[in-house]
C-alpha cells in the first residue's frame, strides 16, 4: 500500500479553482427557464459541487490511488458540468459568451486535475 502524506484540501489550486467556479455555474443557471429547475439546473449545481466534493474527500484517503480515483470523480464531473453547459448553449438558455467563459473555466480545472492526478500515478 502507498502511504503518503494527507493533503489539506483547502491548500490545493485545483480546489480552490473549483470553489471559485462553483458560483459562476449557480448564476449561470439562473439564466435558464423555471421549468429546468428540476432537470439541468439541479443537475449541473450538484455536478459543480461534486467538483470540490470529489477533491476534498480524496485528499482525506490513505492512498495516493484511493486520491486519485476522487480526482477521476471531480473530472468526471467537470464534464458532466461542461456537457450540461452545452446543452444549456444549444436550447439557447445561454449566449456563445457565457459558453465560452463557463468551458475555459472547467477546462483549466480539468488540466490542473489531470496534472495532479499525474503527479501521484
Amino acid at each position: 500500500m502507498s502511504k503518503r502524506k494527507r493533503h489539506n484540501f483547502r491548500e490545493l489550486s485545483v480546489w480552490k479553482k473549483a470553489r471559485l467556479n462553483n458560483p459562476r455555474i449557480y448564476k449561470l443557471m439562473e439564466k435558464l427557464p423555471v421549468d429546468e429547475r428540476f432537470g439541468i439546473i439541479s443537475q449541473a449545481k450538484r455536478a459543480s459541487v461534486s467538483i470540490m466534493t470529489n477533491i476534498s474527500e480524496g485528499a482525506g484517503r490513505r492512498t495516493n490511488k484511493d486520491f486519485v480515483n476522487f480526482l477521476g470523480f471531480a473530472h468526471g464531473s467537470s464534464t458532466e458540468v461542461e456537457n450540461l453547459v452545452i446543452a444549456s448553449l444549444d436550447l439557447g438558455y445561454i449566449s456563445q459568451k457565457d459558453y465560452e467563459e463557463q468551458v475555459k473555466h472547467l477546462h483549466e480545472i480539468q488540466k490542473m486535475l489531470n496534472g495532479l492526478m499525474d503527479s501521484l500515478e
